[in-house]
């Protein structure tokens, strides 16, 4: 069944792609600051192992968070690694194992770029769609990456 929630089905579509896409960089960035978590070695080994491991769990709420929002609008979910895959900006590099300065760097990259993705996606849903509540939704997130990035950017 529909939801009829004030937003127009044409809106419903365009927020749930915006979301899809959210979800998809949000599932990349997972498994890539898994791997690092997995891999990373040398000095600062023990806090670098940690400091990953509490983002890819913030991730792992962030990841539920987005699936269920596509839920409530009315749409399925993606959910297979190559959906994920071909939707994301993020960009996976097999067989690249960085050193932790560079794992650091490509990580506040890719945050970074979920948040200029999580701007505008904010504005076109309190904008264009008329959608408060995937805006406001949409602010937390962005200020959840924006932490994540300030915390990676203070190893600079």
């Amino acid at each position: 069944m529909k939801p009829n929630i004030g937003i127009s089905e044409k809106n419903l579509s365009l927020i749930v792609a915006a979301l899809s896409t959210v979800l998809a960089d949000e599932m990349m960035l997972y498994i890539k600051t898994r791997k690092f978590h997995w891999n990373v070695a040398g000095d600062s080994f023990m806090e670098l192992h940690k400091l990953f491991e509490n983002q890819y769990k913030q991730l792992e709420e962030d990841i539920d968070a987005v699936a269920e929002r596509i839920n409530k609008l009315g749409s399925k979910t993606i959910g297979t690694v190559h959906e994920f895959s071909k939707q994301s900006s993020i960009k996976e590099a097999p067989g690249k194992y960085p050193v932790s300065k560079d794992m650091i760097r490509e990580l506040l990259k890719d945050h970074e770029a979920i948040i200029q993705s999580l701007r505008k996606y904010v504005d076109d849903c309190a904008d264009k769609y008329k959608d408060a509540g995937t805006a406001d939704f949409l602010t937390g997130l962005m200020e959840e990456h924006e932490t994540t990035a300030w915390i990676l950017r203070r190893y600079f």
